[in-house]
């Protein structure tokens, strides 16, 4: 049988690849296009030249970043910001999937669940603002102290506590989507392995550990890939709203994201901007071809590419 050309076969799968069109140029439009971009943190930029006529300026850019001092604390802190998130919301939010799945219940569980997804449309200014006036110098929970005679309490000065109080936080606003993801992936699970297990005479427990936890593998090394992809960037929301420009905090919950911002707002040096994006990409770039390998050494079915 004779090999059929590449022509031959575009022009018999045409009408898949007419679908894939759309998908194909919003990932041209958005994400190959503005790659162009990337040689602004490699020139002194400026306006009225534009990006092809603004003077190259070599690693210019990119000594700020190291001149600053704070390059290593703010890559640290990121790195682990992001790491900590990815681990406890994997077991956060696969530990509420298998609860939820559990509930026999449909009211109850139906609201339980929306109560879980709320926080996910809530934005972190109401976020913030609310954590103020709880949580602050002269907030609700530092007056009723004072009311009974004890010390005042404000949660923004715990330095050494903030980044479990910052992972908490993300945690109660992220959960609840987290766990629709693997409710669905708990959904499609074969029902005649957990009948086959009850006749078995299987418990509740060894039904999850043997049949639930090893169906969600896939859909959680996935989404761990996936978020992996993104542990060198700070959700820029979260921290700029929850910190601020509280000097306090910076040294524990300062990221590279909430860094740039508040340079350009002093210096608007575009290209540090440009050169921090950068610095942040091949990281994420390098971060995740790295750990998408491993996983290929361990199991090729669930890696990415």
């Amino acid at each position: 049988m004779r090999k059929r050309t590449f022509w031959q076969q575009v022009q018999k799968n045409r009408t898949l690849l007419y679908m894939l069109l759309p998908a194909l140029l919003y990932v041209i439009i958005f994400s190959y296009i503005p790659m162009f971009g990337i040689t602004i943190a490699f020139k002194n930029y400026n306006y009225n030249d534009g990006i092809m006529g603004s003077p190259w300026c070599g690693l210019q850019n990119f000594e700020y970043l190291k001149i600053s001092g704070k390059l290593w604390a703010l890559t640290r802190n990121t790195l682990l910001y992001n790491l900590a998130f990815i681990v406890f919301g994997v077991i956060f939010e696969v530990g509420f999937a298998i609860m939820l799945s559990e509930i026999t219940k449909k009211t109850f569980k139906k609201v339980s669940q929306a109560f879980m997804f709320l926080p996910y449309f809530i934005s972190w200014v109401v976020v913030s603002t609310v954590m103020l006036n709880i949580f602050g110098q002269n907030g609700v929970l530092s007056n009723i102290l004072t009311h009974f005679g004890i010390e005042d309490f404000s949660i923004y000065q715990q330095v050494k506590q903030w980044p479990v109080v910052m992972v908490g936080i993300r945690l109660w606003k992220q959960t609840g989507y987290g766990t629709v993801v693997y409710l669905a992936a708990i959904a499609g699970l074969s029902q005649e392995m957990f009948e086959a297990a009850s006749i078995d005479g299987a418990n509740i427990w060894q039904k999850i550990r043997y049949i639930t936890i090893p169906g969600l593998k896939p859909t959680i090394f996935i989404m761990f890939l996936l978020s992996v992809g993104n542990i060198f960037r700070g959700d820029f929301g979260m921290f700029y709203q929850l910190v601020g420009n509280n000097q306090l905090l910076l040294e524990t919950s300062d990221v590279i994201d909430t860094f740039v911002y508040r340079s350009l707002i002093t210096t608007p040096n575009i290209g540090m901007s440009a050169a921090a994006g950068f610095y942040q990409s091949v990281l994420c770039f390098v971060t995740i071809v790295s750990v998408n390998w491993l996983v290929r050494k361990i199991d090729p079915d669930y890696t990415l590419f």
